[in-house]
């Protein structure tokens, strides 16, 4: 007899499928969902109903699902004091590098975007939604995440490089073609109580110029928090 803990069959299924259409980043058919629940296609409707009734998901012209507003409502709960505290920083890089700015903060071995800010006198900007996730150790946010960790000899040279200078860069490690600076927000242990990140597509950027704006925003909003 197992020891493990019962669990919502639907409930964990109605997560998987927040998740894949956060990760997809755009609408994905109905069978797509099932294939990844391993359902029928009659399951996979219903449990996307329910989340279309929260507002969790919604339906495009072609009816394919993306996430919906009702996503963006629930992540303005999570860390809302970080959040309050990092929007003036945030808004100030939008109009100091016309690039679309945003909030992650660390959940196990993920980086998840919680508040996003995008400038609105451009001519093409990058669309970053609060709930993109991806792992902790990929991407300029997540290595932010990290650079308050003791080192260890498996780090990548990327994680290394960021702990010396106080910020961090990537390139097509989220998302392919796009680039990505980030500091992290020091906590009272030294950690990191999350990061402040921006996303771009101009490979012209001064990039050292934006990690130090960066950490002097990041550093604003540790001030803010205390």
């Amino acid at each position: 007899m197992s020891d493990a803990p019962a669990h919502s069959q639907t409930l964990d299924r109605g997560v998987r499928i927040l998740e894949h259409l956060s990760a997809a980043g755009a609408a994905v058919p109905i069978t797509e969902i099932g294939q990844v629940l391993g359902v029928h296609r009659s399951i996979s409707y219903r449990l996307l109903r329910t989340l279309e009734d929260h507002q969790l998901v919604e339906r495009d012209q072609h009816g394919h699902y993306r996430l919906g507003l009702g996503v963006a409502v629930l992540a303005r709960g999570v860390r809302s004091d970080l959040q309050t505290a990092a929007l003036p920083r945030l808004d100030a890089l939008v109009a100091e590098w016309g690039m679309t700015a945003f909030l992650v903060v660390r959940a196990g071995a993920e980086a998840v975007t919680v508040v996003s800010v995008e400038p609105q006198d451009t001519a093409a900007h990058v669309t970053y939604r609060p709930g993109t996730r991806h792992p902790v150790d990929r991407g300029a946010p997540g290595l932010a995440l990290l650079i308050g960790e003791p080192p260890s000899p498996d780090d990548r040279e990327e994680l290394r490089t960021a702990r010396r200078v106080g910020w961090a860069v990537s390139h097509g490690e989220v998302i392919r073609g796009f680039r990505s600076i980030a500091a992290p927000v020091p906590g009272p242990d030294g950690g990191a109580v999350g990061a402040l990140a921006v996303v771009y597509v101009d490979d012209g950027a001064d990039v050292e110029r934006i990690g130090a704006s960066l950490v002097r925003a990041a550093r604003q909003v540790a001030a803010a928090l205390r």
